[in-house]
């Protein structure tokens, strides 16, 4: 059950506040898949959205196939998620009545098959990102102080 990291979106945990994960699989055609196991996927600007029951990965960027030819496929399609029924009403409810957005967090291989790990989101304002980049570096002064006096010792 080893996972492949294939992009990861860490601007999403910048600009957004994380209340939930799921994992999806994802309906990809094959020179999709190649391209993904070549690590050539941006999720900079991607977003999910429920549209008549299904839920949809849109402006997610794979690289057309360097070996695709005519048979590569369009980089910015929208793709198809595939999750349990339940769990798209609830993303459609949540969606609708409290301004969250669906974001995908990151793109991995998971026994030979690619997921996408999408998260339920609120936006932060810009004051919340201050506050977070603040407490990131006091974290980050607090562990570096530790580590200097545990080798000082």
């Amino acid at each position: 059950m080893a996972e492949k990291l294939i992009t990861d979106n860490r601007r999403a945990r910048h600009d957004y506040q994380l209340l939930e994960r799921f994992e999806c699989g994802i309906v990809l055609t094959g020179t999709e898949v190649k391209s993904l196991r070549e690590g050539a996927c941006n999720l900079k600007d991607a977003y999910a959205r429920v549209e008549k029951g299904e839920v949809y990965l849109h402006n997610c960027h794979i690289s057309p196939y360097s070996h695709g030819n005519i048979f590569n496929h369009d980089p910015l399609r929208s793709r198809k998620l595939l999750l349990h029924r339940r769990e798209i009403l609830r993303l459609e409810r949540d969606q609708k009545t409290d301004s969250q957005t669906l974001v995908p967090l990151r793109v991995y291989l998971k026994d030979g098959k690619i997921k996408v790990e999408l998260g339920i989101a609120k936006g932060k304002k810009q004051h919340d990102k201050r506050e977070a980049k603040r407490l990131e570096t006091l974290h980050r002064e607090a562990s570096q102080a530790l580590r200097e006096r545990s080798k000082g010792g």
